[in-house]
């Protein structure tokens, strides 16, 4: 079966990888142009593309999928189906109809359920307690699609945005490999998403990980949780302007103590924030921080 890929971050480079390793014909990559990061705003290539050089993959990185020769170029490759994983732009019909068994989305939530950008953040923003891949056949709507296969990990009571992101990608390569295979002898089963139970998970800002202590402590504890490690969830204390990576439920009042670090009210008990990185400095125990003010 020949492949064209398409995606940016990490979360898609470890499914190229699957790809290949599978013995897939990945005749290119999509991935989004390169951009300014770090302290230089030096350009910097996605782990899609720099993977994709590694292996003598040919990277395609238009400003716009959907304009110009970029379909016709597409076409041209006669690709039997295009894979997508977190591309970060919206194909149109005629991008869609292009491959004989059109285009698999490798979506990080168990749709219907978050739909949208930020899947793996508003779950654990939300609590819950399961999530997953689903590979979906996609249309024209975002994530709307007929559900293909579906693959769950738990999340656990400490996992972080990062962490669930990891469990997801120790799985995503399977499942798409399995329903890539299931295309192949014509076994794919198409279920329908119920749209009425569908729930969106918006595109991440900074803001959305401002820290409102007048939450209850568990909703305070899942938005650190949910933002470490992007963007941080920051709140400010004291005047300063903090970064709050760890977090638990406590008891007692609000206080700053130097053997234990900063206690917060909620509006239903009290949080201790464990790690934290303040101003212009370093990751740090919010104890070791205490202890180096005045």
């Amino acid at each position: 079966m020949k492949v064209i890929f398409m995606g940016t971050p990490e979360y898609a480079r470890v499914c190229l990888e699957g790809l290949v390793e599978g013995g897939y014909a990945v005749l290119a990559v999509v991935t989004q142009p390169d951009r300014p990061a770090g302290r230089g705003k030096k350009p910097q290539m996605s782990p899609v593309k720099a993977y994709a050089l590694e292996h003598g993959i040919e990277v395609l990185q238009p400003e716009r999928i959907n304009r110009g020769e970029m379909p016709s170029q597409l076409e041209a490759y006669g690709a039997d189906v295009f894979v997508v994983a977190a591309f970060g732009q919206i194909l149109s019909r005629r991008v869609l109809d292009i491959p004989k068994f059109g285009c698999i989305n490798v979506h990080a939530s168990l749709l219907p359920k978050y739909r949208g950008s930020s899947p793996i953040q508003q779950a654990i923003l939300d609590g819950e307690t399961i999530s997953g891949i689903t590979i979906m056949q996609m249309d024209a709507g975002i994530d709307t699609g007929d559900i293909l296969l579906k693959s769950e990990v738990a999340i656990a009571p400490d996992d972080t945005g990062g962490t669930l992101h990891d469990k997801l990608c120790e799985i995503a390569p399977k499942a798409l490999i399995d329903t890539l295979v299931q295309i192949e002898q014509g076994t794919a089963e198409h279920t329908p998403q119920s749209h009425a139970d569908a729930t969106h998970a918006p595109m991440l800002t900074k803001e959305m990980a401002r820290i409102n202590f007048a939450q209850p402590t568990e909703k305070v504890i899942n938005t650190i949780r949910a933002y470490n490690p992007f963007p941080g969830a920051f709140a400010e204390i004291d005047g300063k302007m903090l970064k709050v990576w760890r977090a638990a439920k406590a008891c007692g009042e609000p206080r700053f103590c130097p053997k234990e670090g900063i206690f917060v009210a909620t509006s239903d008990g009290i949080i201790h924030l464990l790690e934290i990185t303040p101003p212009n400095g370093k990751k740090m125990l919010s104890a070791d921080y205490v202890r180096g003010i005045k």
